[in-house]
């Protein structure tokens, strides 16, 4: 799972010693967030592909947000239906997410993750959930070269790029302000060899 951010980069990079590593972005194609996350995983070296999503896992997270007031819940939704739509692909054993151990979004519970497997028959892991921003800001300074930037203005491979934008086109950009909270995303420039 490949939004071209630090996280799942450096995931990446970790199971290169141990893993064919193909990177995974997933859109919903309202935005060129796949070619933002190929750029990025050409930078790092690994071969990548878009998986298209089905528009009305948008239409639905569109729901969420508008009745909750707030992402969690509709990125948390959109990515369980990732994850599942990715493993359901019969070249798929093993799906690794960027999740970190103080992520809030997005992620999914213990249960989610051990149905998946059950259901689709292979495994999840995410190398990344026994260590906390601090930890993982040090690590990228050891392999990657990044940019920072405000959420609103950060364009990347991930879910709430295209829902951010989804709701910029039918309700405007004051609706976004209403309903995201302001945070930093990064991007990856230079994998550091």
């Amino acid at each position: 799972m490949f939004s071209g951010g630090k996280d799942s980069s450096l995931v990446a990079i970790l199971l290169e010693p141990f893993f064919d590593v193909e990177l995974i972005t997933c859109s919903f194609s309202v935005l060129p967030v796949g070619e933002v996350a190929k750029r990025a995983a050409e930078e790092l070296g690994f071969a990548h592909r878009v998986l298209k999503l089905d528009r009305i896992i948008l239409e639905n997270a569109l729901k969420i947000i508008a009745n909750d007031g707030y992402p969690k819940n509709a990125i948390n939704y959109i990515h369980k239906n990732a994850v599942e739509r990715l493993a359901s692909d019969m070249g798929v054993k093993i799906i690794a997410d960027g999740i970190r151990r103080d992520d809030r979004v997005p992620v999914l519970t213990d249960s989610q993750v051990r149905s998946i497997e059950d259901r689709f028959g292979i495994k999840y892991i995410c190398p990344l959930k026994g260590y906390g921003r601090a930890a993982v800001n040090m690590l990228v300074q050891q392999h990657l070269v990044i940019e920072e930037g405000q959420s609103d203005n950060m364009i990347k491979g991930d879910y709430e790029t295209e829902l951010r934008e989804i709701i910029r086109q039918r309700f405007g950009n004051e609706k976004i302000s209403e309903l995201f909270p302001t945070h930093i995303q990064s991007r990856i420039v230079k994998r550091v060899i």
